[in-house]
């Protein structure tokens, strides 16, 4: 495998900037665990997440906002109520393991340069 360039690794660094700013919220990771825990895949609404997390509706609703907009999670509508279940979370994670895959493989060929 060719070693990465550092402008790839930045280019994946801003590929995945908004998805490590979304996930690195406590608050949004709790938001995720309670998308995850949920067995029908149905979606859970504002009122579900208060209940599990502790948070005010205005706090959920902005953390939903910004996970939304992260592109981890999207939300349907009946009638009045939104659901808001896991989005296209495996992209953002797939893109994360090859920014750390690259990662190691120029930090190992630095390394082993640097000892030769």
């Amino acid at each position: 495998m060719a070693q990465p360039d550092l402008h790839r690794i930045k280019t994946e660094f801003d590929t995945v900037q908004e998805f490590l700013i979304a996930v690195g919220d406590e608050k949004r990771q709790a938001i995720i665990i309670a998308l995850l825990h949920q067995q029908s895949g149905a979606g859970l609404r504002v009122p579900d997440f208060t209940e599990m997390t502790g948070l005010s509706r205005p706090a959920v609703s902005h953390h939903l906002k910004l996970l939304k907009q992260a592109g981890i999670i999207a939300a349907r509508s009946e009638g009045t109520k939104n659901y808001y279940y896991l989005s296209n979370i495996a992209a953002s994670l797939k893109q994360l393991r090859q920014l750390s895959d690259d990662m190691l493989v120029f930090l190992t060929a630095k390394e082993q340069k640097n000892h030769e």
